[in-house]
């Protein structure tokens, strides 16, 4: 499982920007159809909403990738 660390000072992350940070999509618009595809989730259950607020502890999982922490 890899760890994404926020910036100091930062509770959250948005989920198409986490997408975005670990390559999970190759451009900001393919977002959409990745999370409408039903391959995100978080914390074990199905997310469709970019911008969903990721906090720390988190955990989500993208179809065919590693899963990533939010630390």
């Amino acid at each position: 499982m890899r760890t994404i660390e926020l910036r100091p000072g930062e509770e959250t992350i948005r989920l198409g920007q986490l997408l975005k940070l670990v390559d999970a999509v190759p451009s900001g618009a393919q977002v959409k159809d990745v999370l409408t595809s039903g391959d995100v989730a978080v914390n074990g259950d199905p997310e469709e909403r970019r911008g969903r607020q990721l906090h720390r502890g988190d955990v989500v999982s993208v179809a065919g990738q590693e899963d990533v922490r939010i630390g």
